[in-house]
């Protein structure tokens, strides 16, 4: 249950190496959050993660989970609610793919659009089960503005995460009055941020390099009034979940930025530099 203060005891981290997920985590910790599953496919990077929040105090077990394995998600995600109430599920696992590999290998493009929706709908449905019987508790969709307004140039990672912003949003609804939160967060691009915390960025990141919603946000949407970090995620995140938010925009400039591109006529559209 969460404490006097709001704050969660409890996380369950969908995507556990993930720098949002991660800081977030961290974040939780420094206001009491005690316990943290971090779920994800078993790797150093995994382990790694887990040693440096049981550093900072949380007791933290890892979980062997696959996004793509939804035969299994019903019994994997059920052993770590059948330990204990969960407070919070974050659900932030999620890959860019390479639009021009993936226009050429469809098969490529399935993967994406399976992980990052069907594996998200899966793990959503069976967290939000979890919860609704517990009666209380909160679920995280790691969204982004990539889904707002699908580019040619990412079409195939904005179509995924324009179906999972749809269904967490819908799932929100179908949950609404059953004491459990559904927020979705949707992130402008990630900067690199100088880190007193875990690995410094080696140096500047080139374009092929950068992940799609990083691409999404080049050009105009790259200013730095636009994009964030994963520590401001976070205390995004943080601040949402208090006013029990349903819908958080980081930074929140980008709200207003992408109505206006969401209402542009599609031939206009075409024409931007984004």
């Amino acid at each position: 249950m969460k404490d006097a203060f709001g704050a969660p005891q409890s996380l369950l981290v969908l995507g556990g190496t993930s720098e949002i997920a991660l800081a977030t985590a961290r974040r939780l910790i420094a206001l009491r959050t005690r316990t943290v599953h971090l779920a994800g496919r078993p790797s150093p990077a995994l382990d790694a993660a887990a040693d440096e929040l049981r550093g900072r105090g949380a007791d933290v077990r890892t979980v062997a989970f696959d996004a793509l394995d939804s035969a299994s998600h019903e019994a994997v995600l059920g052993e770590v609610f059948a330990g204990g109430d969960i407070d919070l599920v974050l659900l932030a696992f999620g890959i860019a793919g390479d639009q021009g590999r993936d226009e050429e290998e469809p098969l490529a493009a399935v993967r994406v659009a399976q992980t990052n929706y069907t594996g998200a709908v899966s793990a959503g449905l069976v967290c939000a089960g979890a919860l609704q019987a517990q009666g209380h508790g909160s679920l995280v969709v790691l969204s982004s503005v990539a889904g707002e307004r699908v580019r040619r140039a990412d079409f195939i990672y904005g179509s995924s995460k324009a179906g999972l912003d749809a269904f967490a949003h819908g799932l929100g609804d179908a949950l609404h009055g059953t004491g459990v939160h559904v927020m979705v967060v949707r992130p402008g691009a990630l900067r690199p941020e100088p880190a007193a915390e875990p690995v410094p960025v080696p140096g500047p990141v080139p374009a092929s390099a950068m992940s799609a919603p990083a691409r999404f946000a080049a050009a105009p949407l790259e200013s730095s009034a636009l994009t964030t970090t994963p520590q401001e995620v976070a205390e995004a995140i943080v601040a949402g979940l208090r006013r029990r938010a349903e819908t958080v925009w980081v930074p929140g400039a980008l709200r207003a930025v992408m109505s206006a591109l969401r209402h542009v006529p599609r031939p206009l559209f075409r024409r931007l530099p984004l």
